[in-house]
């Protein structure tokens, strides 16, 4: 081997070598980006599940308050005369509206959309970029 083979061996190799690094590198990005997204979603999701447990709390307990001095009303202007019958249709009206939410309530939770969905598109981008380009 001459001199100038051993100095075209050296290129080649150094040359290599960066092209390895330089991948390297675009794959610690490409993996740091996509776990920052993956934080930010789960940021997301748990921030809008706190204040929406927040809200509904507070929601319920001032229907129900509401609720049960509207029924306590309604019974007592009727306790001479249908007091049965008035609880009767608030329980019908009562068990009716619960077992209405409780469908609208699974409809949704089945509705919802995939946690990390656009985490996992991007990694679906990534995988075909890189398959692509073999």
């Amino acid at each position: 081997m001459t001199d100038t083979d051993t100095d075209a061996v050296t290129r080649r190799t150094s040359s290599l070598l960066a092209a390895s690094q330089r991948l390297l590198a675009t794959s610690v990005e490409i993996l740091h980006t996509r776990i920052e997204i993956v934080t930010t979603e789960l940021e997301e999701a748990g921030a809008g599940a706190r204040q929406l447990a927040v809200y509904g709390l507070v929601a319920l307990f001032f229907l129900a308050m509401g609720l049960l001095l509207a029924t306590l009303f309604v019974v007592v202007l009727f306790w001479e005369t249908q007091r049965l019958a008035v609880l009767g249709g608030f329980a019908l009206l009562y068990l009716g509206t619960g077992a209405a939410t409780a469908l609208l309530v699974r409809r949704r939770l089945r509705n919802q959309p995939r946690l990390f969905s656009t985490t996992l598109s991007e990694l679906d981008k990534d995988r075909e970029r890189l398959t692509s380009r073999r």
